[in-house]
């Protein structure tokens, strides 16, 4: 059985150190992304339509395995990527990292998981 060398990152928010809700928020939207909704009012009718659109953050170019809210496993190879991310954000989140092996079954899985997310970029309701 082969395995893959993969690091484990945790952190935690140091929610007093945000200067707003606004901008705590802005760290996890960069990190997982967010869904966008419009609605748009069409003609006399008041008819309203609804668009849906994917934001994304930093983990939808990186294939992961999300392990908690605020844990999740990314290849060895993508781990400066999210090193930088999370430097910037250095006084107000706390990380810690752990290498972690992973059987070829659930790097697969992680790999096909990543690609049925990257489809999902906007929808029209």
């Amino acid at each position: 059985m082969r395995e893959k060398k993969a690091v484990l990152i945790c952190f935690s928010v140091k929610t007093g150190k945000f200067e707003s809700h606004y901008e705590r928020n802005t760290f996890f939207r960069e990190l997982y992304g967010w869904k966008q909704i419009i609605r748009k009012e069409i003609g006399d009718k008041m008819k309203v339509k609804k668009y849906v659109y994917r934001r994304k953050g930093i983990l939808d170019e990186i294939p992961h395995i999300k392990v908690d809210q605020s844990s999740f496993i990314i290849p060895e190879d993508d781990v400066d990527k999210i090193f930088n991310f999370l430097k910037e954000w250095h006084d107000k989140v706390i990380w810690k990292t752990f290498k972690v092996l992973l059987e070829e079954s659930d790097i697969e899985k992680m790999f096909n998981e990543f690609k049925k997310e990257i489809k999902i970029e906007g929808k029209y309701e």
